[in-house]
């Protein structure tokens, strides 16, 4: 039996209060994809890979996103919409990890595949799986990275991180705790950040993951101690702000920025020499990948395994930089654009 034949056909639509967009193989249902927002360029590249191989598979694909991050109610609007039509599987970004969990468990009583992207639930296992970066190696490998940089100085860092929100456990949580380890800090609870006792750490902040926040959570950690020469960012807009408020007092150019994502605005960036090193992350593949899992376990009835020692599917990380440190394994500025989103 084909996929195209075992699969049940998806509904139309109809008069949604959230946005929804239908793509590829119209006579076949298969999979949606709900992610955070449909305007960040990490859900946009989510969406191209998604809608790639539906086309491909010949999977029809519904989308819908949240209306701003955080948007919860849209996303289990979404699930409502995606187990009355009959979807076999649901790929999801959750904004809220927790609070989304009993729409998913509809889903999943429904026989629906619910596979997680990026960003795990809360608890992981509430999902059938999660499909992400490896996001604590992520964060480890700037912290290795920067470490072997500043070589001996590393002993005299003054660290400042900034995280997305207060939110714990999160995936921030794990890149800002993956890049401590890396840097050879010992970690207090690793399920949250902000209890280590290293005299190196300056302080955290919060950035929003955007620009304007980057510069106002660095000007907040310049205010505990103007001397911080390590900066960890959650991602690399807050990475830009952050060195905007370094360039307002001049120093711009004796601070390492590290952070994680690995869009195209970030590659260009370590190639002004703005940032250092990043963590590159690939959400097309995530997508890929998700849809490939629909696609099987709507033949088969088999489910995706998790990757062997982890309780999630890593989908892979790399470091980029075009300053390699030694015993840290990574790919040039060259070799991030042509792998880079957004």
């Amino acid at each position: 039996m084909t996929l195209r034949t075992c699969v049940t056909a998806l509904a139309t639509l109809g008069a949604a209060s959230f946005a929804g967009t239908a793509y590829a193989g119209s006579h076949a249902a298969g999979a949606c994809l709900i992610t955070k927002t449909d305007t960040n360029p990490f859900f946009v590249k989510m969406r191209e890979g998604a809608t790639a191989k539906a086309e491909e598979l010949g999977v029809a694909l519904n989308t819908y996103a949240g209306k701003v991050d955080g948007d919860n109610e849209t996303q289990v609007a979404a699930i409502e919409t995606c187990i009355a039509n009959g979807a076999k599987g649901i790929l999801l970004t959750a904004s809220d990890t927790s609070a989304i969990v009993p729409a998913v468990q509809q889903a999943r009583d429904a026989g629906i595949l619910v596979i997680a992207l990026d960003t795990p639930l809360d608890p992981i296992d509430a999902a059938d799986m999660t499909f992400a970066t490896d996001n604590f190696k992520a964060g480890e490998l700037i912290g290795q990275w920067a470490v072997a940089s500043l070589g001996d100085e590393s002993a005299n860092a003054k660290i400042g991180l900034l995280n997305i929100n207060i939110s714990q456990p999160s995936v921030g949580v794990l890149r800002n705790q993956g890049f401590l380890q890396g840097f050879g800090i010992d970690l207090g609870d690793p399920g949250k950040w902000g209890d280590e006792k290293d005299p190196r750490i300056v302080g955290h902040d919060v950035s929003e993951g955007n620009e304007e926040g980057g510069r106002k959570g660095m000007e907040n950690l310049l205010a505990q101690d103007p001397e911080i020469n390590v900066v960890y960012t959650i991602n690399e807009p807050a990475a830009a702000g952050a060195y905007e408020a370094l360039k307002a007092i001049g120093r711009q150019e004796d601070v390492l920025i590290v952070s994680v994502d690995g869009g195209c605005p970030g590659i260009d960036n370590i190639e002004a020499g703005i940032i250092g090193a990043t963590s590159q992350q690939y959400p097309l593949k995530m997508a890929a990948l998700g849809v490939e899992a629909i696609a099987t376990f709507a033949e088969t009835g088999e489910k995706p395994e998790a990757t062997e020692g982890k309780n999630f599917f890593d989908t892979g990380v790399a470091l980029v930089t075009d300053h390699p440190a030694d015993g840290v394994e990574s790919i040039s500025v060259a070799e991030g654009k042509n792998l880079c989103w957004g």
